[in-house]
């Protein structure tokens, strides 16, 4: 599957390891995101079911400079998940940064291989619970035989977390990469195009889409190598919803959830009931399209998908014994930033979106610590004098609203 493009592929990333990192800033904060946040994989992965006390092999295909290792690494040892995380890249500048990053951090959970994701079958590796491929497949020249190889290894039971690029939320970047393939074709060095691309970036005429679209930053805030894999990328290529849903189809997957669920929900931008009514009679695919084509700004898709064929219905939030747990933010800090209509607001790469919440959401987010379990919460809220029937209400629409915001999850068994 190798070509001349691929060989660009990887001289870019020797040039410009991606995303730029400097491993001196670990001692000032962990980078977090989706996919690959362990309390994510507990829940759109295997659905709070598999025990924390159970190994966890992962694989991260396409590991760059470690922003997932990292992450994924360091709230295992944090949370107390036995098992390892792979970091695999044939970059060997993005290895030497992602090691000099986990040994700021002391990490001692991770195993690094130098090689191409391509490689994985009869690699030897594996199998693995969970794979994180992020930015890599739109790279390929065959993206379904990078899946593939993907689920070649990827144990019974597992699943992925995948990001790949969306067309919307990426205006203007493939007319700037147009002009840029004339202005530095890709036999030309890397530091040479790089300059060429800086020049057209300080003089873009007002009209270009790329200046307007303000909804992603890559080439303002990330750095050579933000800019470069943006802009001078020789291979990559943007998948709607439905594309996305027909390449993991194909593999004979299907998505748990898409980050955030919210957002890919209409009636999140439809506050017209005619018009709600109308999309709640779509498929699940064609709903999530809806919103991808009314909100125009997802310059990513992040997916959660387990193979279709062991899909399983996860863990009960009304169960009085399910823990809820909240993703990153406290959950008091969640119940102060509650405003007085009832409302949290939430931004999704720069729509404002405010999200009603039941009288005794704050009450009840002020029990969630990732130990109460929902019948300990109730009980504590018993005492105070609310009623079971009027728990479970606020309850449901509580774990209804933050779960589709991916800020409330539910915790695995010990």
């Amino acid at each position: 599957m190798s070509d001349a493009t691929d060989a660009r592929l990887a001289a870019q990333y020797e040039a410009y390891p991606y995303p730029q990192r400097d491993p001196k800033e670990e001692a000032k904060r962990l980078i977090v995101g989706s996919p690959s946040h362990l309390r994510e994989i507990d829940w759109w992965v295997f659905g709070a079911r598999r025990p924390r006390a159970r190994p966890l092999h992962a694989l991260i295909a396409g590991g760059g400079t470690g922003d997932a290792t990292i992450m994924l690494a360091a709230h295992m040892a944090r949370w107390g998940q036995p098992g390892t995380v792979t970091w695999l890249d044939r970059s060997e500048a993005a290895l030497h940064i992602a090691r000099a990053r986990a040994e700021a951090r002391g990490l001692s959970n991770i195993v690094w291989e130098r090689r191409s994701l391509l490689d994985l079958p009869g690699s030897g590796l594996g199998p693995f619970d969970y794979i994180d491929c992020c930015g890599v497949l739109h790279h390929l020249p065959d993206p379904a035989a990078g899946l593939a190889a993907l689920l070649g290894v990827l144990a019974p039971g597992g699943g992925l977390g995948l990001m790949v690029y969306a067309p919307h939320g990426r205006t203007g970047v493939y007319m700037v990469q147009d002009a840029l393939a004339l202005l530095a074709p890709p036999d030309l060095p890397p530091a040479v195009r790089l300059d060429a691309a800086k020049r057209v970036m300080r003089h873009l005429p007002e009209s270009n889409w790329l200046r307007l679209n303000h909804y992603f930053a890559d080439h303002l805030t990330g750095g050579d190598a933000g800019l470069y894999d943006l802009l001078l990328n020789p291979r990559d290529r943007a998948y709607s919803v439905p594309a996305l849903h027909a390449l993991l189809h194909g593999g004979g997957l299907a998505v748990t959830a898409l980050m955030e669920p919210m957002r890919y929900d209409p009636a999140t931008w439809l506050p017209d009931p005619k018009l709600r009514a109308r999309a709640a009679e779509l498929d699940p695919v064609t709903r999530a399209a809806l919103a991808e084509a009314l909100t125009a700004n997802m310059s990513t898709h992040v997916a959660y998908c387990v193979r279709a064929a062991e899909r399983a219905a996860p863990a009960d939030a009304m169960d009085d014994a399910a823990v809820p747990v909240a993703r990153e933010l406290p959950a008091d800090e969640l119940a102060r930033a509650i405003r007085p209509d009832g409302t949290l607001s939430f931004v999704f790469d720069g729509l404002r979106v405010p999200v009603a919440l039941p009288p005794l959401a704050g009450a009840i987010l002020r029990q969630v610590d990732g130990v109460r379990s929902v019948g300990a919460i109730a009980a504590a809220l018993a005492g105070r004098g609310t009623t079971r029937p009027a728990f479970n209400r606020a309850w449901r629409e509580t774990w209804d609203r933050l779960s589709a915001l991916n800020r409330l999850l539910l915790a695995p068994p010990p």
